[in-house]
């Protein structure tokens, strides 16, 4: 019998060339976490296992091999689809027309002079039967079952405009390259069209009409569609394509909001004069109009800080005495409520400025009617990425997105590097409006002290209709814990475990699927890797 006819020996041959490359590639960081395995601390294991495995070139092709599949229903008209196909040079268009056969589309093919043919073709479909239309690229083809898929998606959905997952397909017909896509968001839409090419919209002959003098025609028919944002998301791949749109990079510079409200700037502090200085000193330097820089100091005791501390008051920077065990909620509240400003910048004391529009750029975000806490791209002092979004439910609880990138690298189709709606975001470096922090009763101090707290205070925004958002285009350095150091020793440990624990039972991390992220993405893993 071949391999093909014997899926648990290709697995078994699968896994071990997935392992074997990883091995290969990164021999340190596998040995090590097989040493974590042996030894017995299977999360962390884990946590070092996914990102070498998942990004290995065979990772994709075991996920099929194990994927569970299910079998296509029959195939019905029930709502109507039609398939309008863009023909491109050198795109396999027999390929695509006998793909939309197979499962039941009919398919009116839109040549290179798109105008007319799009005006013909609005003569001839019956509008009566409201179809919907399935705009795709010559050379692309559906997957097995995917027109079930769709007409399943579409029926009793009030929106106009339904997607799905895709892959890219080579000459030889290998799958590869799969993207897992978020659920929908508009701002991450705005630098990077992840719909077209793999939706159906349900369009009329007037939508049809005014998108036919569009060069991008096929894009302009579903950004009209798109509406006021009521998209469907199928969590399948639906496409496998040649090619795919890319992300409006290099992205624009920062617009200056047309109001520059005060922005009171929180920062905590304890001894480290060294980084604290270096953080006012780069405030200092950003270009804003009116700051209100409120410095937190938790009992220091180094006379050099103190002598600091005493300094800075002469410059205009209000210093307020905290006393009492580190309570980073408490600290920031007590603050909160002798700030001025309309909007809050919460920004820890182990902060470098870059760029001197990076406060500009997160109070643009701030201002609008949606939006609730903004958080920055922060990096490590190498030039690696520290914090691009949080994804719920990574290691059980919430953990930076795309952490230790490089920010020149692809990464996951360039999310680290665009705007984009994220279910929180780090306050490490954070603007959200006052009032709004204040509606959700701001920083919580019982269950969260020191750990999780941004996370919860970003989903309680959240549920209020002021969602989280990351700003990459405010590009900071943070020395990660540096002035407080981390939690390992054992009063640390214990601490950390009570506030994940809080995490899972307010917010239900440990099960939840982030809507930013996706099932088939490692919850192991806070880089964007296939979950195998």
């Amino acid at each position: 019998m071949s391999l093909v006819h014997r899926p648990a020996v290709c697995a078994r041959l699968l896994a071990f060339s997935v392992h074997w490359e990883a091995l290969l590639r990164h021999p340190r960081k596998y040995i090590l976490a097989t040493w974590w395995y042996i030894t017995g601390k299977r999360a962390r294991s884990l946590a070092h296992f996914a990102p070498l495995l998942g990004c290995s070139r065979r990772a994709y092709d075991y996920w099929m091999l194990k994927e569970q599949k299910t079998r296509p229903a029959a195939i019905d008209d029930d709502p109507s689809i039609i398939a309008l196909v863009k023909e491109t040079p050198g795109g396999d268009l027999k390929a695509t027309l006998g793909s939309l056969v197979s499962q039941g589309i009919p398919a009116f093919v839109i040549g290179p002079d798109a105008r007319d043919d799009l005006i013909r073709l609005a003569n001839e479909i019956d509008w009566a039967m409201k179809p919907w239309l399935l705009p795709i690229t010559s050379g692309d083809v559906l997957s097995e079952g995917a027109a079930h898929g769709y007409r399943r998606g579409i029926r009793g959905f009030a929106g106009n405009v339904v997607y799905a997952d895709d892959d890219l397909i080579d000459a030889r017909g290998h799958r590869m390259s799969p993207h897992f896509k978020p659920d929908w968001n508009c701002e991450l839409f705005r630098y990077f069209d992840f719909v077209t090419g793999t939706c159906v919209v349900r369009a009329d002959c007037a939508a049809l009409m005014a998108a036919v003098d569009a060069a991008d025609w096929d894009g302009e028919l579903v950004r009209l569609m798109l509406g006021d944002g009521d998209v469907k998301h199928i969590r399948r791949i639906h496409s496998h394509r040649k090619t795919r749109r890319r992300p409006r990079l290099p992205l624009p510079q920062c617009a200056l909001p047309a109001e520059q409200p005060r922005v009171s700037v929180i920062i905590p502090t304890r001894n480290r004069v060294d980084l604290l200085a270096a953080c006012l000193r780069g405030v200092a330097d950003t270009d804003y109009p009116d700051m209100e820089v409120i410095v937190v100091d938790n009992e220091s005791d180094d006379p050099e800080s103190i002598r600091f501390l005493e300094d800075v008051q002469k410059t205009g920077i209000r210093v307020i005495r905290h006393a009492g065990e580190f309570n980073y909620s408490r600290i920031n509240n007590s603050a909160v409520d002798r700030a001025t400003g309309e909007l809050l910048c919460l920004l820890n004391n182990d902060i470098e400025m870059i760029d001197r529009d990076w406060l500009s750029c997160m109070v643009v975000q701030a201002l609008r009617d949606d939006v609730g806490a903004v958080g920055a791209q922060l990096l490590y002092p190498d030039g690696r990425i520290q914090h691009a979004g949080v994804a719920l439910g990574v290691g059980g609880g919430a953990a930076h997105a795309h952490r230790f990138l490089r920010p020149e690298d692809e990464g996951y189709f360039w999310r680290h590097a665009l705007p984009q709606f994220v279910s929180a975001v780090t306050a490490a470096c954070l603007v959200v409006k006052r009032d709004r922090f204040l509606a959700v009763g701001g920083l919580d101090e019982v269950k969260f002290p020191v750990a999780f707290n941004d996370v919860d205070l970003c989903l309680k925004l959240n549920e209020r209709g002021w969602q989280s958002l990351y700003e990459p285009r405010a590009r900071l350095i943070h020395h990660e814990s540096v002035s407080r150091g981390l939690d390992r020793d054992k009063v640390g440990a214990e601490r950390l475990s009570r506030e994940l624990a809080a995490l899972k039972q307010r917010w239900r991390t440990d099960t939840v699927v982030d809507p930013y992220h996706h099932p088939h993405l490692s919850r192991a893993s806070e880089q964007f890797v296939i979950a195998i």
